[in-house]
């Protein structure tokens, strides 16, 4: 397996042994400068994942590190992206619903993805070359060769005849999304809509329970390119929805604009 791969595993297990630590218990939740939500949790498992990450010496995009210039960054042709606790709301609310995401990129896309669920222990990750992506249930918050031996492919489903299984966000609808269900099912589609918090929506998708991911209000890029990766290595598209371009990673701006997952 490839060491970069594998070390983002690694990476992941270990912060989500280390928020279920805190799940468990009592927790303060704090206000970031942009009103989002913040634990220790988010905190903890960011400096466990940097500490795993920095032995790569590639440089490292994190929601919670300061944020390096894109003078600086934008000579980066490979960087890490991360998101140490995707759905942090999930989180307050416990939940379940949220994930650790650990993403490679090279030159401006995704090449390999992690997605961790601490609460189910499941592990997702791929390496986009290889054109498969795996799902593992761990018995333990902990890594040993038999989490790559008994790892099986996931793949995506096509659609049953006008049956449409779309997947939207539990802490982000928006009156788009509602559009783009009434537009689908103005066309004779029967639509079902199912609601999950974090990056789970883009496991859903990556391994058939899902048709179609549209995403019509704001993420940033640590929250999509995990799953970015994933996606594109069982062959689906993640795209902009203003244009026919999949999204791009290391922008001067962050914020990754609408996209569909098909």
């Amino acid at each position: 397996m490839n060491i970069l791969l594998l070390t983002a595993i690694k990476a992941a297990i270990h912060a989500g042994a280390d928020i279920m630590n805190i799940y468990s218990d009592d927790f303060e939740v704090t206000l970031k400068s942009d009103y989002s939500p913040l634990t220790i949790a988010d905190e903890n498992a960011n400096v466990v994942i940097n500490s795993y990450l920095e032995k790569t010496a590639i440089p490292i995009i994190s929601e919670e590190n300061k944020q390096t210039p894109f003078s600086t960054r934008k000579n980066w042709d490979t960087c890490w992206m991360v998101d140490p606790l995707d759905g942090t709301k999930e989180f307050i609310k416990r939940n379940g619903e949220f994930t650790v995401n650990i993403a490679l990129i090279k030159n401006n896309a995704p090449v390999l993805g992690v997605i961790y669920i601490p609460v189910s222990k499941t592990l997702y990750y791929a390496e986009v070359s290889h054109n498969k992506a795996y799902k593992i249930e761990l018995n333990a918050h902990e890594f040993t060769e038999e989490v790559l031996k008994n790892s099986i492919a996931i793949a995506p489903k096509k659609s049953n005849n006008n049956q449409i299984t779309i997947v939207g966000s539990r802490s982000h609808k928006s009156e788009a999304t509602h559009a783009f269900i009434q537009s689908l099912e103005a066309h004779g589609n029967d639509v079902r809509l199912v609601s999950k918090g974090s990056s789970l929506k883009f496991c859903l998708v990556a391994e058939g329970h899902a048709n179609i991911y549209p995403r019509f209000a704001p993420t940033m890029e640590w929250d999509t390119a995990a799953g970015h990766a994933i996606c594109n290595a069982v062959g689906l598209n993640v795209m902009q929805v203003d244009k026919n371009e999949a999204l791009c990673y290391n922008k001067e701006n962050l914020l990754n604009p609408y996209f569909i997952i098909q």
